[in-house]
């Protein structure tokens, strides 16, 4: 399972492993900024939580690092089945926290199901998509959506979990549109889309809830009720634009603490880090975010294997996903689905998957010059 010799140690990605810890370790300062105590209360222990997280993550990434991606391949079915049933379990033993049942426990320790099936997702996706021909059908296409995505969006829906779900349907369509799809079926799937567009709208909006509602009328209208449901999109602003081009310091920031922000240190911890590092900061982040992006698209490039190129494609675009959306709600360029800004949004769960999917990239990047079979 195990198998690295020197060729193999000399291309260990360093600099990915270099960018994801930069990230993390900022989210943590940002997240002890976020969640500082103006008074002489005790400081909440978010800080400290995620520091073991991020100690957990670094010995899963290593050790992912180290183990041949192609077990992971031969492993595929049994992950994404155990993905899947953790997803149900939820519903019979989960936790519920913030208007979701997304939970479940462990003795003193809480995990999300939805945050690791991601990972089984991506690697049974990229797996089945490897041993079809290219380019893709209709019936490899639908048996792909059906067989794979459907079920898993429907569990992440009714938990609810909407940004998850959205996330494995771009998923599925960003995987399949790589692979390869003959032209007659890219044309009918979009004509298809075009003509269930106003049905489907019409079905997701009765299937919301109140709150997920509410979000989705503050983006369209922020200041329809701006000491209401466009509360926290109009806060949000505020904070990224207060920083202005240098930021006002680090633990300087006063809507943090001041509680003006709601999820500051979760959903819009950016907004925090905009504020007290500004324009400059930013910029800095998001570059550092580029540099690990463009270094899983280099490493899909180099794959050796069509699953190893499909599951680094796979990441990289959850990654990008996952960037995208984030930093697009907290400007007020998207509604608010409650995705967090990888490495740096408070969560263990997040940060390990988030660490395990950058152990899975080295480990494609270290092994491309092996292939057993």
């Amino acid at each position: 399972m195990i198998s690295v010799d020197r060729r193999a140690l000399r291309n260990f990605d360093w600099l990915s492993l270099a960018v994801a810890l930069a990230i993390s370790v900022i989210g943590i300062m940002t997240i002890y900024s976020a969640t500082r105590p103006l008074s002489a209360e005790p400081h909440p222990t978010f800080y400290l939580r995620q520091i073991i997280w991020l100690s957990l993550g670094v010995f899963a990434l290593l050790a992912t690092a180290w183990i041949d991606y192609l077990w992971i391949d031969r492993s595929a079915r049994v992950l994404y089945a155990i993905g899947v049933a953790l997803l149900i379990l939820v519903f019979f033993l989960g936790r519920t926290g913030m208007g979701a049942q997304r939970w479940l426990s462990i003795g003193p320790i809480s995990f999300q199901p939805s945050e690791l099936f991601k990972i089984a997702y991506i690697i049974m996706l990229a797996h089945y998509l490897s041993t079809l021909r290219s380019p893709l059908d209709a019936r490899s296409l639908l048996k792909a959506f059906f067989l794979l995505t459907f079920l898993p969006f429907l569990l992440l829906v009714k938990q609810p979990d909407l940004g998850t779900g959205l996330i494995i349907v771009m998923m599925f369509l960003a995987l399949t549109a790589a692979r390869g799809m003959e032209k007659r079926v890219a044309v009918l799937l979009l004509v298809l889309s075009l003509i269930s567009l106003p049905f489907l709208g019409n079905v997701f909006w009765e299937g919301l809830k109140d709150y997920q509602k509410s979000r989705l009328v503050a983006f369209i209208e922020p200041e329809t009720d701006p000491t209401g449901i466009g509360y926290q999109l109009n806060q949000s602003k505020i904070t990224v634009g207060s920083g202005k081009v240098l930021g006002k310091g680090y633990l300087h920031g006063t809507q943090g603490p001041f509680r003006f922000l709601p999820e500051k240190h979760t959903d819009f911890v950016f907004a925090v880090f905009a504020e007290e590092w500004g324009f400059l900061g930013s910029v800095f982040l998001l570059t550092l975010y580029m540099v690990l992006i463009l270094r899983g698209l280099d490493t899909a490039l180099k794959a050796k294997d069509d699953f190893g190129r499909l599951l680094a494609l796979g990441i990289t675009f959850m990654f990008m996903m996952y960037l995208s959306i984030n930093i697009g709600m907290t400007m007020g360029l998207m509604p608010v689905v409650g995705i967090p800004l990888p490495f740096m949004s408070y969560g263990g769960t997040a940060l390990l998957t988030n660490l395990l999917c950058v152990g899975i990239l080295i480990s494609i990047r270290m092994h491309r010059f092996e292939l057993f079979h």
